[in-house]
């Protein structure tokens, strides 16, 4: 089974990586990190990078479809060659999974047309734009679209789409593996929860700074794989 994980440039790290750790683990999986350029792809961060060892030219088909967010996602939206690398690769697919605003992506593709997703918090009023209903829940699947919420909601999204394709056990064991047994600091449950301010300083940050910093140039651009 082939899990194709969609990378590009300001890609938020754990979107991709939260449910890497969980699907990797299923037994015979085979896992791509594919990009519209091979090489190290830089996050939102600027300070760490993905490798992309496939083009979207070697990677035609898959099994599961895994679509990240982040704030270099807010530009795809509107690039039709990498939505219709989306839909052609959905169109393989077994299972097509989108976390975060990588669900846009999904969405901005025409994929989730009619249908029910989740997304993270402050994204949700854009799904409907393209024709889809939000609900708001960790991870929520339609048919073989499987989406997820914010950023650590990838881990959660991993381990309910281990649990459909091997069961049980095999996705317990994943959990207890990856020892996820997660007890935040704080109160809250749920987005919801979060106080008003702290709200308005995140959606200011996603608004200015995080889409600001996809023009800081990452210090390891341009260094050559292997160098010591």
């Amino acid at each position: 089974m082939k899990l194709s994980i969609v990378l590009f440039d300001g890609v938020t790290t754990l979107d991709a990586i939260g449910g890497y750790e969980v699907l990797s683990r299923i037994p015979g999986i085979e896992v791509d990190f594919v990009a519209a350029t091979r090489g190290i792809v830089a996050a939102d961060t600027r300070r760490l990078g993905l490798l992309a060892f496939r083009h979207f030219s070697e990677v035609t088909a898959t099994d599961i479809l895994y679509v990240p967010g982040g704030p270099g996602a807010h530009a795809l939206e509107i690039d039709e060659p990498f939505l219709a690398y989306l839909r052609a690769l959905d169109a393989t697919s077994t299972w097509t999974v989108g976390i975060c605003n990588g669900v846009g992506l999904l969405a901005a593709a025409g994929l989730l047309k009619g249908k029910l997703a989740t997304t993270n918090w402050f994204y949700r009023e854009r799904l409907a734009a393209h024709g889809v209903t939000f609900v708001a829940e960790r991870y929520h699947r339609d048919g073989k679209y499987v989406t997820g919420a914010g950023v650590s909601a990838s881990i959660d999204t991993g381990l309910f789409l281990a649990q459909l394709i091997a069961g049980d056990m095999v996705a317990k064991a994943i959990q207890l593996g990856i020892e996820y047994y997660p007890a935040p600091p704080f109160s809250e449950e749920s987005p919801a929860d979060a106080p008003a301010a702290v709200q308005e300083i995140v959606r200011q940050y996603e608004d200015t700074v995080a889409r600001e910093q996809l023009h800081l140039v990452p210090p390891f651009k341009g260094m050559p794989i292997g160098t010591p």
